[in-house]
């Protein structure tokens, strides 16, 4: 579905990513661990257009996008939840969720909108509670979950997610954990980026660690979970010892 073969991409001269190549299949959810600095927002957002790849392809459904704009990008069906959620602060949920659709409008789909916004408030109830709030009013929970609502008014093939679990109690960080493998469940192939390696290989099918721009370990998820580097690095003392007893 997703292939992206010796993708490089540069901030300001420098290196970000280095040769990249890595396949995500339909229907999978795909992880990419590493440490911060390690390129994994970078790889996001050259896949969405937003930075230009400076060598490489990218390859979805068969056509290249590495060429194309953002816009072009997420009508293809590729679509990101950014890091740090990024709704519209001043706008209501309500409004935050129209956004989603926007290239959706221009298609002439009202209908069908207002029917995917029902849907999303089936899947996210606390937000019809918060229908007419504005976003940046919003727990760091809930404006999660209207980042993820918003991008999938976009009707996407593939979702990127950019640290879904970033500064979030434990308790809400299950239930988006929760939430992404019923959204794979549906349909929805997912390419994740997570800071909390545990969580992300737990609901992950396989994937990839990211160091200083290159991929330098692949594998199912349950390998990656008892490969000792992995362990030693992302996952953490407490982790490992548990998974040794």
């Amino acid at each position: 579905m997703l292939r992206i073969a010796n993708l490089s991409a540069h901030y300001h001269g420098i290196a970000a990513l280095k040769r990249v190549s890595l396949h995500v299949s339909k229907d999978e959810i795909v992880c990419l661990i590493g440490a911060n600095g390690a390129g994994k927002t970078t790889l996001l957002n050259t896949i969405c257009g937003i930075v230009p790849a400076s060598g490489g392809e990218i390859v979805f459904d068969g056509k290249r996008l590495d060429a194309l704009k953002p816009d072009r990008v997420v009508k293809r069906g590729v679509v990101q939840v950014p890091e740090g959620r990024q709704v519209f602060p001043d706008l209501t949920v309500y409004e935050n969720l129209q956004m989603g659709a926007y290239l959706r409008y221009r298609g002439k789909e009202t209908d069908e909108i207002e029917e995917e916004i029902a849907k999303i408030y089936e899947r996210f109830p606390i937000l019809r509670e918060r229908l007419t709030q504005p976003a940046g009013t919003l727990s760091g929970g809930e404006q999660q979950m209207l980042a993820m609502g918003r991008a999938l008014m976009a009707s996407p093939k593939i979702l990127l997610l950019d640290e879904p679990s970033m500064g979030l109690a434990p308790k809400l960080v299950a239930e988006i954990f929760r939430i992404i493998e019923s959204l794979r469940s549906e349909g929805t192939t997912i390419l994740l980026v997570e800071q909390n390696a545990k969580a992300a290989l737990k609901v992950a099918d396989r994937g990839y660690v990211l160091e200083t721009g290159s991929v330098v370990l692949e594998g199912e998820s349950v390998e990656l979970m008892e490969d000792k580097e992995v362990k030693r690095a992302y996952l953490g003392k407490d982790y490992q010892h548990m998974w040794e007893r």
